[in-house]
């Protein structure tokens, strides 16, 4: 009778294969809907919108939402391939017999972590630069030039290295000498690292890539700090980012903690808004700031880190998840590969918790909107909510269960609605 039970290795290959199935189905199934319900409403303009949004920017914005849906198809098609030739195609496990013969401990931990890592960004090169370069390029959203995009390619890979190959071997070293506790030490490390790149990003990182200079506009900051000045929000410094050298989007945020707070407009942002609709847009973003959802959010995602490590420890030693996701030497049983079956698998796995963190980034867009209404005039952050949609692109017609799904945004027509009661 026992032999005809599957081995835990089997069961758990199927219980993944299964996973990945219904993901891919599921995303393909929306994504069919999503094309679907705005082609049927592509040729009107959602009548609460119909004297604010012409007809040409709402069918501009249903063909870029409808061009980025179909190309996610081609993205979900090229992640599932690479995923399957690093478990059952035996990718990792070649992986491991190039390094073991030539590093062994930290080093060998670096170079295969790294080494999945350089293959999965070559792979996804190609679709970054398509995205930027056909489909932004053909909406008018993309400002950049194929240098300046391969110069923070290269600021990026070397602020990985810098950054990221430290904050590695301090992971794989802890996970190795710390016994069967070792997750709950790399937890903190990984909570005082977020934090301390938190602290840094806006004054050390970010001016890496953008220009930032102090607001000019003299009528407009006074404006902007007499509401401050009413939320109760202190500031570093208010900034403005040369957003335009890379696309036409516009936004507007908030960055760093404690006294290294920053915000930061785009100017493209302020090129499009009136001096009382960024105000409105800011008090949006204080919003969040006033009901903690920076602090929540960050919050939510250190306890399910603490959680994942916690259940990555259980599943280090046991041979049948190596075994079950296509590594079947036992040699490579180690701390690294553990790493990256469990960080590659995850996600496979939590997707059905998407719609989720959906929901709840969407109660606090309502919370911050409501904020807002408080603080500033509803009204003009109506007007420049529709702005941004239409500058943006962003569909006024989404399939209800794909937004559902996946906006962490409410729809338009529901923040309009809510705003103007």
């Amino acid at each position: 009778m026992s032999d005809s039970l599957l081995s835990p290795a089997a069961a758990f290959s199927l219980a993944f294969l299964g996973a990945l199935l219904l993901m891919a189905a599921l995303r393909l199934w929306l994504g069919v809907r999503q094309i679907a319900h705005i082609r049927a409403h592509r040729t009107e303009v959602p009548i609460q919108f119909a004297d604010r949004v012409s007809l040409a920017a709402h069918q501009r914005a249903a063909d870029y939402c409808v061009a980025r849906v179909r190309f996610g198809r081609l993205a979900l098609t090229v992640e599932i391939a690479v995923l399957l030739a690093f478990t059952f195609g035996g990718g990792l496990q070649a992986l491991h017999g190039f390094w073991s013969p030539r590093l062994d401990g930290l080093g060998y931990g670096v170079a295969l972590i790294f080494s999945v890592m350089a293959i999965a960004g070559a792979v996804d090169l190609p679709l970054s630069l398509y995205t930027q370069f056909v489909i932004e390029q053909r909406f008018g959203f993309n400002r950049m030039s194929l240098r300046l995009f391969m110069l923070d390619l290269a600021k990026q890979l070397l602020l990985g290295l810098l950054i990221g190959t430290p904050a590695l071997l301090a992971v794989l070293w802890l996970m190795a000498r710390m016994g069967a506790a070792w997750w709950l030490y790399v937890w903190l490390f990984w909570c005082a690292f977020n934090l301390l790149i938190l602290f840094v990003y806006p004054t050390w990182i970010a001016p890496l890539f953008n220009t930032f200079t102090p607001l000019n506009d003299a009528a407009l900051k006074t404006r902007i700090e007499a509401l401050l000045a009413r939320c109760g929000f202190a500031s570093s410094g208010l900034f403005v980012m040369d957003g335009s050298r890379r696309t036409a989007h516009g936004n507007a945020y908030f960055t760093g903690f404690g006294k290294a707070k920053r915000i930061v407009f785009f100017d493209t942002l302020l090129g499009r808004l009136e001096a009382q609709e960024v105000e409105a847009v800011l008090a949006h973003e204080l919003g969040h700031f006033a009901h903690r959802h920076v602090l929540k959010r960050i919050a939510l995602i250190f306890g399910m880190t603490l959680l994942l490590l916690y259940l990555l420890g259980q599943l280090m030693n046991a041979g049948w998840f190596y075994a079950g996701l296509g590594v079947t030497d036992e040699s490579a049983h180690n701390t690294a590969m553990a790493l990256i079956l469990f960080f590659q698998t995850v996600p496979v796995f939590a997707f059905l918790a998407t719609p989720l963190a959906s929901l709840l980034s969407r109660r606090h867009e309502f919370e911050a909107d409501r904020y807002a209404a408080t603080h500033a005039s509803a009204a003009d952050l109506v007007k420049a909510l529709v702005k941004l949609y239409e500058d943006n692109a962003a569909t006024l017609t989404p399939d209800p269960l794909h937004s559902l799904f996946y906006d962490s945004h409410p729809q338009a027509a529901q923040r309009v609605a809510r705003l103007s009661r």
